[in-house]
This record gives C-alpha cells, structure tokens and sequence, in this order.
C-alpha cells in the first residue's frame, strides 16, 4: 500500500520536474534534484542512461521557443517492495511546443507554430536520502498535432 506522503512527495517530484523544463531551470547539477545517477530514459526519440539524460532532456526542451508540460492523474504504486525505497508511477502528460521562429522558416508557410503531444509518462523511482528520484521513465507519445521537432 502506498502511504499518502510517498504519493504527495512523487507527485511532487513529478510537478516540479515539468516546471524545471518550462522554466529552463539547467543551473549546474539540476538533474541531480529530479534523477538517480544510473537513470534510464525512453522516448520517442530514443533510449538515452546517465548522464546522457540531462544533455538530452536540456536539448529537446530547447529545440523549442517555449514548452508548457502539464500532468494530471499521477498513480503511485509501491506493493511489492518490502524495503519501502522502490516505487512505481504513472502519469498522464500534454506537452505543447512552440517552434523558434527560425524553425518556422524552414518548415515552410503556413506551418503552425505549435507542435503538440498528448501521452503518459512510466517511471521506475528509488528513495534516495535526498528524496525520490526517477530510475527509469518512459515517454509514450498517444498523440501529436503539428509538425515534429526539426532534428539535426
């Protein structure tokens, strides 16, 4: 059974970490706050472990003149783990990007200027003595509108 507090600190944890992209929060060692060391990401771009995440995660927020990521209906689950420290959760997300003007240019006239992505989030989460950290989150994009990231 999942005690309230591990819910309210993970949905926190979650809340926060959209807000970091929103507001572009990359100070040194930010990571540190939100992922484990050894953390393992999947998205549709692809399969990224470690230190990776973070070059990865600040490069694709800034692909983008603005994000807005907004999640809702974060379950939390920790049966299983007789240590307390493991848990798992879930979460609805809608991410809206909006393209760099010089992105526009290239994609041509017309193009609207958001790229949009309904999905949920799945994640792996491991107490730490700083908190609740992700081990492992996977992205699955459900559905998009507008034209995808230009990548290089």
């Amino acid at each position: 059974m999942t005690s309230q507090t591990d819910h309210f600190d993970i949905s926190m944890l979650v809340s926060r970490f959209f807000r970091a992209l929103d507001a572009r929060e990359f100070k040194d060692g930010w990571a540190r706050d939100f992922f484990t060391d050894d953390v393992r990401t999947v998205t549709p771009l692809g399969t990224t472990e470690g230190s990776a995440v973070v070059a990865e995660t600040e490069v694709s927020v800034e692909r983008y003149a603005r994000t807005q990521h907004i999640s809702s209906d974060v379950l939390v689950d920790t049966a299983g783990d007789t240590t307390g420290d493991l848990a798992r959760a879930s979460w609805n997300a809608l991410m809206t990007h909006v393209h760099h003007d010089a992105t526009l240019e290239r994609l041509g006239e017309n193009v609207p200027p958001l790229f949009t992505v309904g999905g949920r989030y799945d994640a792996e989460l491991r107490r730490t003595p700083d908190g609740w950290r992700i081990a492992h989150m996977t992205v699955h994009a459900i559905w998009t509108t507008g034209h995808p990231p230009v990548l290089p």
